[in-house]
């Protein structure tokens, strides 16, 4: 799977983590890889995904819950608040 490394938009970074988790749930990517690329687009869009530790208000729209939480485990970010 490819992906760019940085992100201009918000919704460009969610649609991104959408796909991989997509992709993940369709068994084309494995569990691994799936870690990978989210801790990677994490460390270079942080800013993009999380505002006073809560995830975006644009990533949780584009998102979702099901999505979200995914990623929470993987990042270890505590989900009590981060996700609406």
């Amino acid at each position: 799977m490819e992906l760019k490394r940085f992100y201009r938009t918000q919704r460009e970074l969610a649609v991104a983590l959408n796909q991989l988790i997509d992709s993940y749930w369709a068994d084309q990517l494995k569990e691994d890889e799936l870690d990978t690329y989210v801790k990677k687009l994490y460390e270079n869009n942080n800013d993009k995904l999380l505002k006073n530790n809560e995830y975006t208000k644009v990533v949780i729209q584009q998102c979702g819950k099901r999505r979200l939480a995914i990623v929470s485990k993987i990042l270890d970010i505590s989900r009590e608040n981060s996700i609406v």
